[in-house]
């Protein structure tokens, strides 16, 4: 087994309420040993009160674990992340393995804060800072397709546009879309 600090542990409790349901503390303590985690009932329990765990009912009945700033069970992420791009994201751009997303002042937290809690396909992470988001895309997918998925989903390009940049649409390489 491996040996992880408290907030280590607590991260993998987060990634397995968001990917599984979860009903029972032992099916949480089975799900962390499987991940080489060794904790007891005891100290789960007590992470998931700190996380701010609850109960809900999900749909046919049964219970699951959920975290309230970190929904397990969003109806439809890819809907919401629209929502949040299409009205924050003004312009997007890429290089190499980064991409740079501009919102209006004091609005970087939400758009990243959104792509962070989507799961969104080839995003390892973002920072956020006043009104620039600085999103990290992984080596397999490259930038540049990432770039262009959102763009796509802030409605700044269409989706038959090329990563590339020809489209019909007006396309800068040196400033992104627009």
């Amino acid at each position: 087994m491996t040996r992880v600090t408290k907030h280590q542990r607590q991260h993998r409790i987060t990634k397995l309420l968001e990917s599984s349901a979860v009903g029972s503390q032992a099916h949480l303590v089975e799900l962390l040993a499987a991940e080489g985690v060794d904790a007891t009932q005891t100290t789960v329990s007590r992470d998931l009160e700190e996380l701010g765990a609850l109960k809900v009912r999900l749909p046919g009945g049964e219970t699951a674990y959920a975290l309230p700033e970190l929904p397990s069970h969003q109806v439809a992420p890819e809907d919401h992340l629209r929502r949040v791009l299409g009205e924050w994201v003004v312009e997007a751009d890429h290089s190499g393995n980064l991409i740079v997303l501009r919102t209006p002042p004091g609005s970087a937290h939400v758009v990243g804060s959104a792509l962070d809690r989507s799961g969104f396909a080839g995003v390892i992470g973002t920072v956020a800072g006043d009104d620039t988001v600085l999103v990290v895309a992984s080596e397999a997918t490259g930038g540049a397709a990432v770039a262009h998925r959102l763009a796509v989903l802030a409605g700044l390009e269409g989706p038959d546009a090329t990563t590339d940049g020809t489209t019909d649409m007006c396309y800068d390489d040196t400033r992104g879309v627009r």
